[in-house]
């Protein structure tokens, strides 16, 4: 794949100098460099509004990451292409291909020359972007492309050879879609994409921030929704997540000491009445699946996994896929106080520190939203409690394109709960100025 590389970023450096050509019909036929396979649909909508209707959407892969109150636009006509890479892993079934490498690239016929890369959150597949961020982008007009990440699902780790393999193939296969979207994008408008925006949330905004450190020469910018941190010596998932659930059960039973210790793992105080519903469905099988991944020998309860005491080799593992807060490009990060999955304040809080100590903090502007969860879903449970981020994602992303094209965004704050604002109001908007 790196020898793939290779050769597309030559091929690109080639195109940009070539000039424009003029415009194509709209369901002209498109290619996806480096694609093992790929289908192409011509449709009269690519949001989820139509593509739900057309079956070029897997809504099971988007639900609960948005409340149901975010607006929905329609009427995008425009090319889809589903495909996917050379890969030898099976995780994902989509399509009934069972390949992964998967992808999904939407091209609209009104193209405004800018061109949004996502990769999945979770384990998710390559839809999960659709609902929070391809239908805002593509209704802007942008082409918007997203892939698996290379593997899927609760088995993810059964990819590669050694310890970290599978998380390490996310970024390279970001890096390998951005540059074919690029390509396939130019081919099919004649002209090469004029802006390119990395976006992403959870394990889709970690791969923006490794992009934005690694490959910043591909992007323009990008928006970070709650990136997961990874650092070697910590924080990561591994020394917080333990320690929540050791003392959960005991909580539960009312000891103030198990209370204490999972507020001193790092998650908010005031989060408490998500702590059920995350230890039930986050907290273990997170621990679990990424244990797996970096530290295969480990044969102990997850509850007391020590990753201080781990040998070197599991830090190794984690060093492969650690931040370093060396951006090169502008980027905004998104992240919510109650968050009880990604704690803020070993996670966002932490990046942000790395940004400006690699004196880069003027390339970053950060907004921590009172009362946002690690996703909306449970928005719609606890109305007067959470707050959903998706609407200042979508404001983040307008701000993005105002601070590329010259206009200074608001400083980095903390941006409280508007008083007097309804639920309904707090899912269709959101100001990034406290």
């Amino acid at each position: 794949m790196r020898l793939t590389l290779v050769l597309a970023g030559l091929l690109l450096t080639s195109l940009v100098a070539t000039p424009a050509a003029t415009a194509v019909p709209r369901c002209a036929p498109v290619t996806v460099p480096g694609a093992a396979h790929q289908e192409q649909s011509c449709l009269d909508d690519l949001t989820t509004t139509g593509t739900l209707v057309s079956g070029h959407t897997v809504q099971a892969d988007w639900a609960g990451l948005t409340s149901a109150g975010l607006p929905a636009p329609s009427g995008v006509p425009g090319v889809q292409v589903d495909g996917y890479f050379p890969d030898t892993s099976t995780t994902n079934t989509a399509h009934g291909w069972n390949h992964d490498a998967q992808f999904v690239l939407r091209l609209p016929e009104k193209w405004n020359g800018g061109l949004v890369v996502s990769g999945s959150p979770g384990v998710r597949r390559q839809y999960a972007n659709d609902r929070a961020i391809g239908d805002q982008v593509i209704a802007a007009g942008y082409a918007f492309a997203a892939t698996d990440k290379g593997n899927t699902g609760a088995d993810f780790f059964t990819d590669g050879r050694r310890p970290g393999d599978a998380l390490t193939e996310w970024n390279d296969r970001v890096t390998q879609l951005t540059i074919a979207a690029k390509l396939a994008a130019a081919r099919h408008y004649g002209r090469f994409p004029s802006r390119t925006i990395a976006a992403g949330l959870s394990n889709g905004g970690y791969l923006v921030r490794w992009q934005l450190e690694n490959r910043a020469w591909l992007y323009d910018g990008g928006v970070d929704w709650e990136g997961t941190l990874w650092r070697e010596n910590g924080p990561n998932l591994f020394t917080f997540l333990p320690p929540a659930l050791a003392a959960y059960p005991a909580y539960v039973a009312g000891s103030e000491q198990a209370h204490q210790a999972i507020l001193d793992a790092g998650f908010a105080p005031g989060s408490e009445f998500l702590w059920a519903y995350h230890d039930q469905v986050y907290w273990g099988l997170t621990q679990r699946i990424y244990r797996s991944e970096v530290d295969p020998a480990f044969t102990g309860d997850d509850a007391t996994y020590d990753y201080a005491s781990r040998p070197a080799s599991v830090k190794h593992a984690v060093e492969r896929i650690s931040l370093t807060g060396r951006i090169g490009k502008p980027l905004l990060t998104l992240h919510g106080t109650l968050d009880t999955l990604l704690p803020i304040s070993r996670d966002s809080d932490v990046y942000q520190g790395l940004i400006a100590a690699q004196g880069r903090a003027s390339l970053q502007r950060y907004y921590r939203i009172e009362g946002g969860n690690h996703v909306d879903g449970l928005v719609d449970v606890y109305p007067d409690e959470l707050r959903p981020i998706g609407p200042c994602f979508r404001t983040a992303f307008t701000t993005l394109e105002s601070w590329l094209g010259g206009t200074r965004p608001p400083a980095s704050a903390t941006i409280p709960r508007p008083a007097n604002t309804s639920p309904a109001d707090l899912a269709r908007t959101c100001s990034l100025t406290p």
